[in-house]
């Protein structure tokens, strides 16, 4: 069950409304899945994306069909890499006791996860279109004197980590504790923490390290910068800890066409969109950098 209701509300607005006479049955915080999005058994296009860019894909794929009106009606998921590395693998995905079995055409995630599903034969050659470095969420006035990556490490500051298993930006936070603490910080926070219940590992997804820092579950939660900046956006009570460039570890993400896609075309035609300067733009907004910059300073 996806409830992940402090972006909840923002994503409804999102939404596209239901085509006039398709029933609706749903129930609010019960039936949750803001993962999954569109029409999946008459999408002309089925695009996997890696979760890290979901704030910014309704916009993307919105304005994708408005150059591209026979690509509607578009399906997609923002779910994380490995998941969708998995579930393109395999042909199939189950969530809870539905079973999901659609070809993708388009495959999204960060370089070193895309590297793998190339040597794999799964995709094309994949293309460039965003970046994005680390920073650290914390509450709202910041009630722990959070400054850095080393504060990750003191045993009163409960800590929110992606789960490693599922999550590739895992590796890019212990990548950044390293650079600040080195080995020591490392099995502080990703062993001996976890070990004692101050490291909470995510079970979904990164995006409910926002939702533990706004009820307080935890203290910290470093992550994408993007996420900490549209959870502001929203108007949820968090702040954004910048981490210094000598400390940080930058994303680059990608974008190819897999190898089966059932509509390869319109794939072909998704994945150079994204290197547009419209694309660009609307990443932009949302915090990422350009395929060859660092994300915006905001």
């Amino acid at each position: 069950m996806l409830r992940l209701l402090i972006a909840g509300l923002v994503l409804a607005l999102c939404c596209a409304a239901e085509p006039s006479g398709v029933p609706s049955f749903s129930a609010s915080g019960i039936d949750d899945a803001m993962d999954l999005h569109g029409d999946l058994h008459n999408a002309r296009l089925v695009l996997f994306v890696g979760g890290n860019e979901w704030m910014a894909m309704p916009a993307i794929v919105d304005a994708f069909v408005r150059q591209h009106p026979d690509a509607a009606p578009v399906y997609y998921e923002t779910l994380p890499p490995g998941i969708l590395a998995d579930q393109l693998a395999a042909g199939s995905l189950r969530v809870g006791a539905l079973t999901i079995s659609v070809p993708a055409d388009v495959f999204m995630s960060g370089k070193r996860r895309m590297a793998e599903v190339v040597r794999t034969h799964l995709v094309r050659e994949p293309s460039t279109f965003a970046t994005n470095v680390l920073a650290i969420l914390v509450h709202r006035g910041n009630p722990k004197r959070v400054t850095g990556m080393m504060d990750l490490g003191r045993s009163d500051v409960r800590v929110a980590m992606p789960n490693p298993v599922y999550e590739a930006v895992a590796r890019q936070i212990e990548l950044a504790l390293r650079k600040a603490g080195g080995s020591r910080l490392v099995y502080a926070v990703m062993v001996t923490k976890v070990h004692d219940g101050t490291t909470l590992l995510t079970q979904i997804h990164h995006r409910q390290t926002p939702l533990w820092v706004a009820r307080r579950r935890v203290d910290a939660g470093p992550l994408w910068l993007t996420e900490g900046l549209y959870q502001a956006r929203l108007g949820a009570p968090v702040t954004t800890i910048r981490i210094p460039p000598e400390f940080n570890e930058t994303a680059t993400y990608q974008a190819a066409v897999t190898t089966h896609a059932r509509h390869a075309r319109l794939a072909g035609e998704f994945v150079r969109f994204l290197e547009s300067p419209q694309a660009r733009a609307i990443f932009r907004s949302y915090g990422f950098g350009s395929a060859s910059g660092s994300p915006k300073e905001e």
